[in-house]
């Protein structure tokens, strides 16, 4: 008989802005615990997300002795209009660059698990195939109304509510593929810089945590 060969899963870190992110990462953490180590940072980002990272990995010691055995980073963020000049995407590619760096070969892989206004459009993705507006306090007021249709206890950071959306993770990631496919203007639809700078800039209704699905369950297709 062939000896079997022991897969090592693959370490991810992930940072986050807001305590609804936390419970989803800990809901995925716990879900994939199997196929993939999946780390988020204690708590989230105190002021800048990218930045807040950076300081991580050049300050802390945790951070920094792992780096080698990083396999993926993730951000999960909102993207939002006040983020979205050339300015603002320039100084965060930098600091993806450099994280990318600090594994040689190969890089580390950076994901930008990102969801246009709030992280409710993408909790809604779990249950409807929609697009709405979600940049104003209105927009995103409407969304969390529109999550307590479907989850009636849902608030945000709760854990309770939060652990019932994820399970309807397979559904959230077909609508955000179909959404994404439906923007003409989009210059491609894989995950590339080129992309990610066009979504951040434009603000249309999109999410991209669809991505960081696609990923853990293609590690539990080989498992």
């Amino acid at each position: 008989m062939p000896r079997q060969i022991k897969r090592v899963k693959p370490l991810i870190y992930v940072f986050y802005e807001g305590e609804s992110e936390q419970q989803y990462i800990d809901y995925l953490k716990n879900q994939f615990s199997d196929v993939a180590v999946i780390k988020r940072c204690a708590k989230r980002a105190s002021t800048n997300l990218f930045e807040d990272t950076k300081s991580r990995f050049e300050k802390d010691k945790k951070y920094r002795d792992t780096a080698e055995a990083t396999d993926e980073i993730w951000f999960f963020f909102d993207a939002e209009l006040k983020d979205s000049s050339d300015e603002v995407w320039a100084d965060r590619l930098k600091i993806i660059n450099y994280l990318r760096r600090l594994r040689k070969k190969p890089n580390i892989r950076v994901r930008l698990l990102m969801t246009s206004g709030c992280i409710e459009y993408w909790f809604m993705l779990h249950f409807k195939d929609c697009a709405p507006p979600t940049q104003t306090e209105a927009d995103k007021n409407n969304l969390v109304k529109d999550v307590k249709k479907f989850i009636s206890i849902y608030k945000k950071g709760d854990k309770d509510s939060i652990w019932q959306i994820a399970p309807n993770y397979p559904t959230a990631v077909k609508y955000a593929k179909k959404r994404l496919q439906n923007i003409s203007e989009i210059p491609c639809i894989e995950d590339t810089d080129e992309r990610n700078q066009w979504l951040c800039k434009y603000c249309v209704t999109f999410s991209t945590v669809f991505e960081a699905l696609d990923f853990l369950e293609s590690l539990s297709s080989v498992a």
